[in-house]
């Protein structure tokens, strides 16, 4: 069994709820019971002051038996706020379950996803919904499972009794409700799209907050500020705007439906006092169906106030299930078969980002601090009559080779890295290690074999120590220190406000690019994989930083399968074969003095290399 067929199918409101709840979904059920409890206290009182009405008509004069009965009153009371506080508690403490299984469960999610998924997702977006979206249906999953559940089940069975006790009083009591029902139409009509419609322009607000922030230093730079702060108030203005429209689309039919709905002495009074001169009915019942019609309308009310709370949930679990669903990278959960080694074989692969960019409820993100991940990416979406990146790439890597990927920009270089580095899937051909296809190893085994570093390498918001221990886990402080040394970043380390305690901030945002490239090679460094991949590793170093990380480089790939993308041609001249990438295919291969012999493509881009350093 793959992962990909781990993905949940969509399901229901309910479905969902029950899915996320996990252990914790007996608690609800329980909390179900006890909210019936709860409301049937409630309801019971009205039977009790019926009866006493109807002893008081028959002539009963028996206080004590009223006071009596005035004592079951007050503990059917204490039992409403009993039970009431004993089912919202457990639905609480399964909600907040709930909610932190979602959460787990997207991030999770997203690990198994292919990167151009993700990358296409706006983080603006992405943590709306995992933060605000999900935060917001705590107060309505903790009450509408047992109160909604409960109030709606007892206004049946009350509703039920009453056309029990006299079907013709039972229709009068509900000769308003069509009024009511009809208004609720009108507030309720096109209520998922509006929300929707909301929840997409939030999302908007979203991202263009995110993008002002991040892009703050550019907007200042080049005298933005007017314009990029104007694309921020008109997403605002339109996500107020969506909810006041709607607001007044149903300030209304709400009106009506909450003045009417409950009235429903309005038509009982007149007819059951009809019937009770003409002598059909006697007074006894007559009252008591005058009691039950008050008592059943209370729990209708409570059930019809989550209504709008239900739609609400049923979007945002909508777009929870949007991404949940969302085709998986395929491996498997244990490997098909172990690799002989660690060499690298390309099999006619053909790649295409159009997969990753279908049916995820989510807008192409503008965040800028996408885009350098984006390169290839919006090259393909430049196209839209051909999405295809590569177009049958075949290669070969032996086991400890050294090997080097150049080429125009959005040639297809990195793409073809990150296709080895297991962070997309090929859409037909193979990618091979050591005679095995990776679709057959699982994402654990072939993580353990790969170090992946890039030019825009994320440092988390935590020590510098904790940031190098990301690679393993287990490492004791000594042995990061020790990488830290042969990465040589030891001393800049140390001259840090609290050494290897400094806190990096966000996105490493405290350190330069340098510093933070340093620190991601010792990272990969701690993991000691035996295949290393450098994806433009040293494009933000100064060429002091630039010997010190070269020489580091030559400490990580040491007896490793090296692949090294890069810019400066000088930097892998020595490689044991170059792969000159043009236009998604292999325009030429060889070592450096081969390349140069051919006269082609590569030697034009050496001689303009060499000219540029000159200058």
């Amino acid at each position: 069994m793959n992962n990909q067929s781990k993905s949940p199918a969509k399901k229901s409101l309910i479905g969902w709820i029950f899915y996320f709840a996990g252990s914790k979904k007996g608690q609800y059920i329980v909390s179900v019971f006890f909210a019936l409890l709860s409301v049937a206290c409630c309801i019971a009182p009205y039977f009790i002051i019926a009866r006493i009405v109807q002893q008081l008509m028959a002539g009963v004069r028996d206080w004590q038996l009223f006071l009596k009965e005035c004592g079951i009153t007050a503990i059917f009371w204490f039992g409403n706020v009993l039970f009431h506080a004993i089912s919202t508690s457990m639905s609480h403490i399964a909600t907040f379950n709930l909610l932190g299984n979602i959460r787990k469960s997207m991030c999770d999610k997203l690990t198994r996803l292919p990167l151009g998924t993700v990358l296409d997702m706006p983080s603006g977006a992405l943590k709306s919904t995992i933060i605000e979206r999900i935060d917001s249906m705590e107060t309505t999953l903790a009450h509408i499972v047992p109160e909604y559940t409960s109030n709606i089940i007892l206004s049946i069975v009350l509703v039920v009794y009453l056309f029990v006790l006299d079907w013709r009083l039972a229709l009068a009591c509900m000769a308003v409700l069509p009024i009511g029902f009809i208004a609720m139409c009108f507030m309720f009509k096109d209520g998922e799209a509006r929300f929707k419609f909301a929840l997409d322009k939030t999302k908007a607000l979203n991202d263009t907050a995110v993008e002002y922030i991040n892009g703050i230093e550019v907007i200042k730079a080049f005298g933005k500020s007017k314009s990029s702060y104007e694309r921020f108030v008109v997403a605002a203005q339109e996500g107020s705007a969506c909810y006041v429209e709607w607001m007044r689309d149903c300030i209304w039919p709400h009106a009506v439906a909450t003045v009417v709905t409950p009235t429903l002495l309005f038509s009982l009074l007149p007819i059951g006092g009809f019937m009770f001169l003409k002598g059909t009915i006697d007074a006894s019942l007559f009252i008591t169906v005058i009691v039950l019609a008050v008592s059943a309308i209370q729990p209708f009310l409570i059930a019809f106030t989550y209504h709008d709370d239900i739609a609400k949930a049923g979007a945002i679990f909508g777009e929870v299930g949007s991404i949940m669903t969302l085709d998986e990278l395929e491996r498997p959960e244990v490997d098909v078969k172990k690799p002989a080694d660690n060499s690298i074989v390309l099999k006619d692969v053909h790649f295409s980002y159009h997969k990753e960019n279908e049916s995820h409820g989510f807008e192409t993100s503008n965040d800028v601090s996408n885009k350098k991940s984006k390169k290839d990416f919006a090259l393909a979406k430049s196209n839209p009559c051909d999405n295809e990146i590569l177009h049958g790439i075949s290669m070969t890597l032996p086991q400890g080779s050294y090997t080097a990927f150049v080429g125009p920009s959005g040639s297809g270089k990195s793409t073809i890295a990150r296709l080895i580095a297991s962070l997309w899937d090929v859409d037909s051909g193979s990618v091979e290690i050591g005679g095995v296809n990776i679709k057959d190893l699982s994402l654990q085994e072939y993580n353990s074999r790969v170090a992946y570093v890039s030019q825009d390498n994320f440092l988390f918001d935590m020590s510098v120590r904790e940031n190098i221990r990301l690679g393993r886990q287990n490492a004791t402080d000594a042995e990061v220190e020790e990488i830290a040394r042969k990465a040589g970043c030891y001393d800049f380390i140390m001259s840090l406000e609290n050494g290897f305690d400094t806190v990096v901030g966000g996105s490493g945002a405290h350190l330069s690019g340098g510093e933070r490239q340093r620190i991601a090679i010792a990272r990969a460094m701690m993991k000691d994989a035996p295949i290393v991949i450098l994806d433009e590793a040293t494009a933000y170093t100064d060429p002091e930083n630039e010997a010190i990380i070269q020489k580091s480089v030559a400490q990580l790939v040491k007896g490793k399968t090296l692949i090294v993308i890069a810019h400066r041609l000088s930097t892998v001249k020595d490689a044991d074969k170059l792969y000159v990438i043009k236009d998604g295919v292999i325009d030429s291969e060889g070592t450096h003095e081969e390349l140069l012999a051919q006269n082609g493509l590569y030697k034009k881009m050496w001689e303009a290399h060499i000219e540029s350093k000159d200058e």
